[in-house]
């Protein structure tokens, strides 16, 4: 499955629609997670959103996939919630429980000479932004090609309500009450329960206090990235000011590469992310002169059923590796995931917040195998980011049965693009080179 941006994503030519459901009065007021808040708090803007695209087997009729969708909805708690800008004291965003029910279709024209992916984007730049009521939008492609007249459907919400792993849950809802409803069966009755994020925010607050060796580690990689989160190790120009995006998909190894890759980590006696991570960390010291330090996103669905949750559990971590050695390289990943495993909001309360800087370096693994949630090869999934402006490097590895691609988002200036561009050939060689180097016999 590809992770990719949406000028840049695979869309057929054709009829674009959405969906736009209707929430209802706010009610309840709910608890407001630290990534919520600092996400919301910057107001609605373009680009706030992320989204999943696939095709369908078949065409649909508007009101079955309008109906499966509203059930698909009714299942999560945080996509029958708002944020509100109205009631907040000192800019801090309010979020309410509403009642969300169905709504209408609307066209939205694509002309003879345009690219419908930057109608769509213009589409969810408006609809999916954090004070939206509600925030996400469900969007229909009907091809005009005879030869594969497969629709495509895509879900995309502001970030606030979603992570990627919410997105895989939200398309695998969607085909489940699509098939009950084709066969007369009770829609989504077989689902697992869906826990409301906000519960899972309150259980977050509730846990004891952050232990102090968590505390002094998180200081003592701050302090090594100069009291900011860490950032990218190479010249990235002028960045002061965010600027437009370069955004990078490469293919850095296919499934018999991958292969490879896996024997060579078994041979080391430890798992893929650590050999990459080993890489990475060469590629720093060799390149840059410092260890590997990144912003470095972890998950935080721990606790019953909320591997099937809709939610923003994503939260970040920092990871540091000064020995390219595999062996300290999974102590250094086991390390990060602790890191990440306690409330960012009293974790960093120290620092005024997360101390973010321009040039900030994130690196991210995901490994669709190992997730319970996933799309059929047949739908041709895509997860896809919107169009920003940044001011900051954003790597993402994407693995799968097919081998491990990367997404790279970073900020277009001259030095940038040779800079990031050199990390990342560097990075597609060494792990090249890496999963081609023959096994021992024996």
């Amino acid at each position: 499955m590809r992770l990719t941006e949406v000028t840049q994503m695979t869309l057929p030519t054709g009829r674009l629609w959405s969906h736009a459901l209707v929430a209802g009065a706010p009610g309840e007021r709910l608890p407001v997670s630290f990534d919520q808040r600092k996400h919301v708090s910057s107001g609605d803007r373009a680009g706030s959103w992320m989204a999943i695209s696939w095709r369908l087997d078949d065409p649909v009729a508007h009101d079955r996939l309008a109906d499966a969708w509203v059930r698909v909805v009714a299942r999560h708690g945080t996509l029958n919630s708002v944020f509100s800008p109205t009631d907040v004291p000192q800019g801090t965003p309010v979020l309410r429980e509403v009642v969300v029910g169905p709504g209408e279709w609307h066209e939205h024209p694509v002309a003879a000479d345009a690219d419908v992916r930057l109608v769509l984007r213009d589409l969810l730049d408006e609809a999916c932004v954090s004070y939206a009521a509600p925030s996400y939008r469900l969007c229909l492609v009907e091809p005009d090609a005879p030869e594969d007249g497969r629709p495509v459907v895509v879900i995309a919400s502001d970030h606030a309500h979603v992570d990627m792993w919410s997105l895989l849950v939200l398309a695998r809802d969607l085909l489940v009450m699509l098939d009950d409803l084709d066969a007369g069966r009770d829609p989504g009755a077989d689902l697992p329960v869906a826990p409301a994020f906000s519960r899972h925010t309150a259980e977050l607050r509730a846990r004891p206090p952050v232990p102090a060796r968590i505390r002094h580690r998180w200081d003592a990689i701050l302090r090594a990235s100069g009291g900011v989160m860490p950032r990218f190790p190479l010249p990235l120009g002028d960045v002061s000011e965010p600027r437009p995006q370069v955004v990078e998909v490469r293919d850095v190894l296919d499934a018999e590469e991958l292969v490879g890759l896996v024997d060579q980590a078994s041979l080391r006696r430890v798992r893929v992310l650590p050999l990459v991570v080993s890489v990475l960390t060469t590629l720093s010291l060799e390149l840059a002169g410092e260890p590997l330090r990144a912003v470095f996103p972890v998950h935080s669905r721990h606790g019953e059923g909320y591997t099937d949750a809709c939610g923003w559990f994503i939260t970040n971590a920092v990871l540091e590796c000064e020995d390219p050695d595999p062996t300290v390289c999974t102590a250094r990943v086991k390390e990060a995931v602790a890191l990440g495993s306690w409330p960012l909001a009293d974790v960093l309360a120290p620092y005024g917040g997360m101390p973010e800087a321009p040039g900030m370096f994130a690196v991210s693994w995901l490994d669709l195998d190992r997730l319970p949630v996933g799309l059929d090869p047949r739908h041709s999934g895509q997860f896809v980011s919107a169009d920003i402006r940044t001011d900051g490097v954003m790597i993402w590895f994407v693995r799968d049965a097919r081998g491990v691609h990367l997404r790279c988002r970073y900020p277009d200036t001259p030095e940038a693009r040779v800079s990031v561009s050199t990390w990342l050939d560097a990075v597609c060689d060494r792990l090249g080179a890496l999963a081609r180097t023959p096994a021992p016999l024996g």
